[in-house]
């Protein structure tokens, strides 16, 4: 792929942003989409006989979770002409085991899919860590701006959370019901993940090279 159609390096002057709001949109949006769509799953199959033929609720659902990602795929496109590292990888996952849980009408494997995303961004993370990069910049650059040092604890403590997140869906999927995993996912991993990138604000300030952030 050319390397123009990925989101160009942390600081690189030709990057394009997009509003933070709209970008927490792109992102959260499938994911509402799959909760609404699973709990609403029977009254969409009636009014629209379409989306039955996809199957039950969660089948409904996985099928407009794939129809939401590539849309916000798609107004990353247009809006940047680069599509987001993470957002394009937790999409490729979605297309390969959302189409899978169609094709065998299994719901295993979208249950599967939180885990392997989060496996691979946690060991991309502190793989890149290994090899001496702190990939995590792709991902905040736009938010704020820390030194090497602070770059590298930052990636750490993220790549080990994802490993935990990995960890936590296994746990839910295998012993709850499909509504709770849904219910999960949605109302109970975002509260999480939004806890943990509070708890970092200590380490941001520490080491951030911008003003706004920094100590007084």
């Amino acid at each position: 792929m050319n390397s123009s159609v990925i989101e160009r390096e942390p600081g690189d002057p030709k990057k394009k942003e997009i509003n933070p709001l709209l970008k927490l949109a792109l992102e959260l949006g499938p994911l509402l989409v799959f909760f609404f769509a699973n709990a609403r799953g029977e009254w969409l199959g009636e009014r629209f006989p379409v989306l039955a033929e996809f199957g039950g609720p969660i089948f409904i659902a996985t099928g407009l979770f794939m129809i939401a990602t590539a849309i916000a795929l798609s107004v990353s496109w247009v809006l940047t002409r680069t599509l987001p590292i993470m957002p394009l990888v937790s999409g490729v996952v979605v297309f390969v085991f959302g189409g899978l849980t169609l094709y065998l009408q299994d719901d295993l494997f979208i249950k599967m899919k939180p885990t392997i995303i989060n496996t691979l961004f946690g060991a991309v993370l502190l793989g890149g860590l290994f090899f001496g990069k702190s990939l995590l910049g792709y991902v905040f650059d736009s938010a704020f701006s820390l030194d090497a040092e602070g770059w590298r604890k930052l990636t750490l403590r993220w790549g080990l959370f994802f490993l935990f997140l990995a960890v936590i869906n296994e746990i839910v999927w295998r012993n709850f019901s499909t509504d709770f995993w849904v219910a999960f996912k949605v109302w109970a991993v975002m509260p999480i993940t939004l806890v943990f990138t509070f708890s970092q604000m200590p380490l941001i300030m520490r080491h951030s090279l911008d003003d706004r952030f920094k100590k007084s």
